[in-house]
């Protein structure tokens, strides 16, 4: 919008001027990073954290917890596991607070708890992916 703005002002005021700093302004406006890349790694490091977060804490190693306890290791304790949940209590809440939802169900297929949550976490990443864009793009202006 801001862009249309000053081109527009430019192509009034100096059009000598006026192609180089469009092709400088759509310069600024890229990552280095493709947004299928960002969003895959961000698939991947997130499962990874809900991994070993329900390994460490819980008291099973999987993916999902089976018993439904969402926040694995809030109420334990053992001091290290106990301390451990506090710290990473905020990650979780985002992560899988606004899906904890899932759990009231006795036994919900496997796929479907997978799929619920890469969808809800491709949302995260796409938005994370467009705040750090915007951040980069101010950051060069």
């Amino acid at each position: 919008m801001w862009a249309d703005m000053y081109r527009i002002l430019l192509e009034k005021r100096m059009p000598q001027l006026c192609s180089k700093v469009i092709l400088k302004i759509k310069k600024v406006h890229s990552m280095k990073i493709s947004k299928i890349k960002f969003i895959f790694l961000f698939l991947i490091s997130a499962f990874a954290f809900q991994f070993i977060s329900n390994s460490l804490l819980g008291s099973e190693v999987r993916l999902f917890p089976g018993n439904g306890e969402w926040f694995p290791g809030t109420e334990s304790a053992i001091g290290w596991k106990n301390t451990l949940a506090t710290i990473l209590y905020p990650i979780k809440f985002v992560l899988i607070g606004p899906l904890s939802f899932l759990a009231k169900d006795p036994d919900p297929a496997p796929p479907i708890l997978f799929f619920a949550f890469a969808l809800y976490w491709t949302a995260i990443a796409l938005v994370l992916y467009y705040v750090f864009n915007k951040i980069i793009t101010l950051k060069k202006i």
